[in-house]
């Protein structure tokens, strides 16, 4: 068998309820099943984020491939309507398919290269509004989740939400983006969204420089995709001045992939209320620093 055992992180993700503990006992025998049924040969350590199951492989002809694993879901189903809208074009290319387990197999790409290591920040962000400018261009494929009704939900669930939140401030700016979110409803867009667009899941190609991994697709306005990579290495961010390293990022970001910035700001302000909400529902009553800091300056750059 390729692995023995589901690794402990995925167990952590998956391991809550009887679904997920059985796809995780079965995850090994999963493994050797799909090896056989696509004729791959194993090519390295399996590996494992936080969703998936990761085998590096060669297809019978010699092809470098992954194999990917993962439990039957929306979030599975709409990654594969994704990947096959693009079909490489700024994004890692899905080479096939099983509907019936979810196993995806897909380019193998130099997972010891992220994005990240690229180091100086313009350049990140340069290849970011690139791959952001490609992968947004097209019309979402029917099946895929709607900003529109994303949005229009976090609209209406903003105001009992904010009440939970311990500081007036804070329950103030969930308030704000809840108002800028519902401003910008009616133009909710139907571009081809990533949804999860980071420095992180960016990864060294063959065939190109640098390519998409790990999509969430969504189906909406472009500047909705701007806060994972504005978000993005935190650390070094408030090592320095923080306003001008966001407003640097926004301005790249938004110009080389040629979003609207008025309301990129306002779709970045739906970010931030979404991480909110997320936050309120897992019983926290305070938010993220980061996002109140990325909320405050953008706001500033607003009025």
């Amino acid at each position: 068998m390729i692995i023995d055992e589901a690794p402990a992180a995925l167990v952590a993700s998956y391991g809550r309820d009887d679904a997920g503990r059985a796809w995780l006992t079965g995850l090994p025998r999963l493994a050797d099943e799909m090896l056989r049924q696509w004729g791959l040969r194993p090519d390295g350590a399996a590996g494992n984020g936080m969703a998936a199951l990761v085998v590096p492989v060669n297809r019978a002809d010699g092809t470098r491939a992954v194999l990917r694993l993962q439990p039957v879901g929306e979030e599975n189903t709409v990654a594969v309507l994704g990947l096959r809208a693009w079909d490489g074009d700024g994004a890692v290319r899905l080479l096939d398919h099983d509907a019936a387990t979810g196993a995806m197999l897909l380019e193998r790409l130099d997972g010891s290269r992220p994005l990240a290591s690229a180091g100086d920040d313009d350049a990140v962000m340069t290849v970011v509004g690139e791959l952001l400018a490609r992968l947004t261009v097209r019309p979402a494929p029917a099946g895929l989740p709607r900003l529109a009704d994303v949005a229009a939900a976090m609209v209406a669930m903003a105001p009992a939400a904010a009440s939970l939140l311990g500081d007036a401030g804070e329950r103030e700016l969930t308030r704000t983006c809840a108002d800028a979110v519902a401003d910008l409803l009616p133009a909710a867009g139907d571009r081809l969204l990533h949804w999860d667009l980071h420095d992180q899941n960016v990864l060294a190609g063959e065939r190109e420089p640098w390519l998409a991994i790990d999509p969430v697709p969504l189906a909406g306005d472009p500047g909705f995709d701007l806060w994972p990579a504005l978000n993005s290495r935190w650390d070094a961010v408030v090592a320095g001045d923080v306003e001008r390293v966001v407003l640097r990022r926004f301005d790249l970001l938004t110009e080389i992939a040629g979003v609207d910035r008025a309301a990129a700001v306002g779709w970045t302000l739906g970010r931030i209320l979404q991480n909110a909400l997320w936050e309120i529902e897992d019983g926290k009553a305070a938010l993220d620093p980061a996002d109140v800091a990325l909320a405050e300056v953008l706001l500033r750059r607003r009025a």
